[in-house]
Formats: structure tokens, C-alpha cells, sequence
């Protein structure tokens, strides 16, 4: 991940910074598909700061990759993604899909930000968390958390119907500084404070 709009250099077979179109090589998921979807994407824009997080997940006997990109620019953010998928109706073969969204930095509505620490009470300021989960909506996707409401009395059996939060959750990237390591974690860090104060001046 790098920062700042004239610390990258472009790439010259597309729009992208070189450190961009790196780590999306290093992590190693069709990388010539994810970078196309992210440049048409990017549509030109100079990238100010970016986020790659490949993951490897188990479903039953068989391993599922993903990666998403996070691509910061002056007015927008953009978010590709990518998957592997089995054979299907549409498909005899086995195939991958990339799909990318780009949001007006003014429609950015939450940019949550959370920090797990082992023995808080010896941590000092700039130490990497042992994870790290960035969580940012926009409006598209909206979580409800419901419960049965309750009172004061524990022996009120009356029902009182539900209870619950309406949260945004578009999409959210957790890092891990034992699996990613902890350049990863600090990268996810930076680019929330990237799109922190992007979203703040928009």
C-alpha cells in the first residue's frame, strides 16, 4: 500500500501505480483479470491510496480464493473483488468472476475501524494490532440485528416484540498480523486513515 498522490509511480501498461499493480501480482489471484476490472474501474483517476487483501477460505474439502482491492481516489472509492467458482448452469468449466463498485467519496456514509490487542495494558501508541477490521458503508448493503425486547422485571412474561440495530456493512476486510503479517495490518490502518479524511473533506 502506498499513500499520497505523488509517491506512486503509474504503471506503464495501465493507469495504476507500480506498487498497486505489485501486490496484486504478489498475491497471485489471476492477477491480469483483477487489474483490468480495477483500471477500467479507476477510469484514469490518479490513485491516492489503495488496499490489496488476498484470502484463502475452506469450504468443507474444498479451498476458495478471493482478493479485494481498494483503490482511493480524489472523488471516489473503488472496490473490486474477485472470486473462483465451481462449474455451474452457466459454465461447464470452473471460472472466475470480478466485479467492481465505485462510490462518490460524499456517499461514503461510515468508516469503522477495529483493533484487537493482546495485553492491552502494556500497549503504546503506533504498536500493530494482533488484528485489524475495517469495515465502510455506503447505503448499499444494510444489516439488521433483531432480539426479543425485554424489561426491568424478571417476571414479566409479557411480549414486548423486538428490538434491534440498523447498521451499513458494504464490505469489510479483516487483516491478521499472525496470517498477513504486520505490514498488512499497517497498511490497512493507513488506508483508513486515507479514506477517513477523504470522506471527511468531501
Amino acid at each position: 500500500m502506498r499513500e499520497g498522490p505523488g509517491a506512486s509511480k503509474v504503471s506503464e501498461t495501465s493507469g495504476l501505480p507500480d506498487e498497486l499493480v505489485a501486490d496484486v501480482e504478489r498475491a497471485g489471484f489471476y492477477p491480469a483479470l483483477v487489474l483490468h476490472a480495477v483500471d477500467v474501474a479507476i477510469a484514469g483517476e490518479p490513485v491516492v491510496s489503495y488496499l490489496v487483501q488476498q484470502e484463502t477460505t475452506f469450504d468443507r474439502v474444498e479451498v476458495r480464493r478471493h482478493v479485494t482491492v481498494l483503490s482511493l481516489t480524489p472523488t471516489r472509492l473503488v472496490v473490486a473483488h474477485a472470486d473462483d467458482h465451481d462449474p455451474d448452469a452457466l459454465s461447464p468449466e470452473p471460472y472466475a468472476s470480478a466485479s467492481t463498485e465505485a462510490v462518490p467519496l460524499g456517499k461514503v456514509t461510515s468508516v469503522v475501524l477495529s483493533h484487537a490487542v493482546t495485553s492491552p495494558e502494556k500497549y503504546r501508541a503506533g504498536a500493530v494490532p494482533r488484528e485489524l477490521s475495517l469495515t465502510i458503508g455506503w447505503g448499499s448493503l444494510t444489516r439488521v440485528d433483531l432480539e426479543p425486547a425485554s424489561c426491568a422485571d424478571p417476571d414479566c412474561e409479557a411480549d414486548h416484540g423486538y428490538t434491534g440495530t440498523v447498521a451499513a456493512d458494504d464490505i469489510t476486510v479483516r487483516l491478521s498480523a499472525e496470517a498477513e503479517g504486520e505490514a498488512a495490518v499497517r497498511s490497512a490502518a493507513a488506508f483508513a486513515r486515507a479514506l477517513s479524511a477523504a470522506t471527511a473533506r468531501s
